[in-house]
């Protein structure tokens, strides 16, 4: 799948987001091996701390329909932003214990600008599961 097609299914998935209270909405388009894409958006809560965003939404989604960690190949991230939004810290996080190290991470906006990174660059010194034990 070509990156653009990728960035379009993101920008899909922001249309659904659930943002009463921000009203910021962001999608996201993950890219499984097998060339199934699982879309996520942010939903949100009026406490805060369950709201869920895109990336992790997605993610979390692939691996609720039986997907292995790491059996991904790139993410899209879309929002209204002035330049390529980012992903949150906790995301990182997330994307560093499920994806591997090197999987692309696409940044857009609507406006169209894209920042390439990967997920190790995104988290430099990350920590993971096989640091725990």
């Amino acid at each position: 799948m070509e990156v653009k097609q990728l960035m379009e299914l993101a920008a899909q998935a922001r249309t659904k987001a659930y943002t009463p209270y921000s009203g910021f909405q962001v999608g996201a388009a993950l890219l499984g091996k097998d060339g199934v894409v699982h879309m996520g958006c942010n939903v949100e809560n009026a406490a805060y701390s369950p709201t869920n965003c895109a990336e992790r939404t997605a993610l979390h989604r692939a691996i609720a329909d039986g997907y292995a960690p790491r059996s991904f190949e790139a993410i899209a991230v879309i929002g209204d932003t002035d330049g390529p939004i980012s992903p949150c810290g906790v995301c990182r996080q997330v994307l560093v214990e499920l994806c591997d190290p090197d999987m692309p991470v696409y940044m857009t906006n609507l406006k169209g600008d894209v920042l390439k990174m990967t997920v190790s660059e995104l988290l430099p010194g990350a920590f993971g599961p096989q640091d725990l034990k």
